[in-house]
C-alpha cells in the first residue's frame, strides 16, 4: 500500500522447538516471532525475493545428518561454496552478511557446546535461527541492532522491532495454580482454565520444587521475581512518530500481553495525544483464551498496559476505537461473542462490522481491516 510507513513491534520470548535451542546455547532472545513477520515483508520485486523468501522458509530436516549440516555450513563459511542450502545470492552484500554470521554462529556453537556439555539438534532448526545467533554474536548481541540489520539487509517493505533487548524468561499462572513454566506450554498446553497473569523472569524456574508450593506461595514468589522489562529505544521512538498504534489480535498471553509489560511502551502511547490507537479484538477462541468474549480482550490488554509502571492510565488515552467482527461464516468454527452490554461503560468507540476472510473463514480479512481503520483515520483527522 503507497503512502504508509509500517513498523511492527513484536516480542521475542517464543522458547519453542529449535527457537528454544537456539536460546539455550546462545543466551538470546527468541527470533522466530520476529522472523515470521520480517519474512511477510520480504519485497517481491527484489532481485533476490525467492532465494530470500527460501531462507526465511528453510528448516533443516527432521533425519538431518548434524555432522552434514556442520560441514555445508563450514563450507559456505569459507567462501568453498556461493550457496547455502543451495540458495545462490546475486548480492555480493547478502552473500559477505551471511558468511560473517553463519562463521561467528559455528564459533559460538562450538563454544557453547563445550561448556553446556551438549550438542544443539539440527532437526527441524530454522536456518534464520542460526543466523540470527551469528549476527547476535556479530554485533555485540544486542538483539535491536541485530533486527534492524536483517530489515536493511533484505530491504524489507517495513521495519520490524523487538519490543526489548532484555533477555527474559515468558512463564504463567492459571486461576487454578497450574504453573505454565515456559512461552511454548502457554501456546501449545490446552485448558479452559483461565490464565491469571503471566511474567517475565530472569531464570527458568525448577519445575519439581516449584510445582511443591502451595498456590498463594507460586504467586507471591512470580511477584517478586517478576522483572518489567525496558521497551528499547527504536519502538519508543516509533510510537511517538506514529499517525496510528493498531493492536493487533493474536494471541494475548504469549504475543501480545508480554509485549504490553514492556515499560515505556503505555506512556509512550498514551503522550502521543494525535494518534489514532486502534484496538483489533480476535475473530475466534484458540487455546490461550477459549473463553473469552470481546471485552476480554480489550481489558486484558488495559490491564497489562497499566502493569510496569505507576501512572493510573485511563482507556481514553490508550484506544479511540474498539473493531469487534460481527459475522460468522463457519457453523463449526468457535467464534468470540460480541458482548455489546460490557461496552456500554467503556470510553471507547465500538465498531462491529465484517472483517473476517471469505477465503479463510474464522480469520481477519486484512483489507477489510485496513479499509475500514483507514476510513475512520480520516473521519477523525478531516477538520
Amino acid at each position: 500500500m503507497q503512502g504508509i510507513n509500517l513498523t511492527s513491534v513484536v516480542n521475542a520470548y517464543d522458547d519453542g522447538k529449535s527457537t528454544g535451542e537456539i536460546r539455550r546455547f546462545f543466551g538470546m532472545l527468541g527470533p522466530s516471532d520476529i522472523r515470521k513477520v520480517q519474512e511477510l515483508m520480504l519485497p517481491e520485486a527484489d532481485l533476490d525475493h525467492e532465494a530470500s523468501l527460501g531462507l526465511f522458509r528453510y528448516r533443516y530436516p527432521a533425519d538431518c545428518e548434524r555432522q552434514a549440516v556442520l560441514e555445508d555450513l563450514g563450507a559456505f563459511a569459507a567462501g568453498a561454496s556461493d550457496a547455502i542450502v543451495g540458495l545462490n545470492f546475486s548480492s555480493a552484500k547478502i552473500r559477505a552478511a551471511l558468511r560473517l554470521f553463519v562463521r561467528q554462529f559455528l564459533d559460538g556453537l562450538a563454544v557453547s557446546e563445550k561448556a553446556l556439555g551438549s550438542e544443539l539438534s539440527f532437526a527441524d532448526c530454522s536456518l534464520m535461527n542460526c543466523l540470527f545467533a551469528g549476527a547476535h554474536l556479530s554485533f555485540g548481541r544486542n538483539f535491536e541492532v541485530v533486527t534492524r540489520y536483517f530489515n536493511r539487509l533484505f530491504k524489507l517493505k517495513g521495519t520490524v522491532l523487538p519490543t526489548s533487548i532484555e533477555n527474559k524468561k515468558l512463564v504463567a499462572l492459571r486461576e487454578n495454580g497450574e504453573m505454565l513454566f515456559c512461552e511454548a506450554e502457554i501456546v501449545e498446553l490446552r485448558s479452559n482454565v483461565r490464565i491469571e497473569r503471566i511474567y517475565l523472569l530472569d531464570d527458568a524456574l525448577d519445575r519439581l520444587r516449584f510445582s511443591g508450593l502451595t498456590v498463594d506461595e507460586k504467586r507471591y514468589y512470580l511477584e517478586k521475581t517478576h522483572s518489567f522489562v525496558a521497551a528499547s529505544e527504536g519502538v519508543k521512538q516509533a510510537l511517538q512518530q506514529a499517525d496510528v498504534i493498531i493492536y493487533s489480535a493474536g494471541t494475548q498471553h504469549s504475543s501480545l500481553y508480554p509485549t504490553y509489560l514492556s515499560c515505556g511502551i503505555a506512556a509512550t502511547i498514551a503522550d502521543n495525544i494525535r494518534a489514532f490507537k486502534v484496538f483489533v479484538t480476535n475473530i475466534g477462541a484458540d487455546y490461550e483464551t477459549p473463553t473469552y468474549t470481546a471485552s476480554d480482550y480489550i481489558l486484558g490488554a488495559y490491564r497489562y498496559l497499566g502493569l510496569p509502571d505507576s501512572r493510573n492510565y485511563s482507556m481514553e488515552e490508550l484506544f479511540d476505537v474498539v473493531l469487534i467482527n460481527r459475522t460468522r461464516q463457519k457453523a463449526e468454527e468457535t467464534y468470540v461473542d460480541f458482548d455489546e452490554a460490557a461496552f456500554a461503560a467503556m470510553p471507547v468507540r465500538v465498531v462491529a462490522d465484517d472483517f473476517e476472510s471469505d477465503a479463510s473463514p474464522g480469520k481477519h480479512d486484512g483489507r477489510k481491516v485496513v479499509d475500514k481503520l483507514l476510513r475512520l483515520y480520516d473521519e477523525a483527522t478531516t477538520p
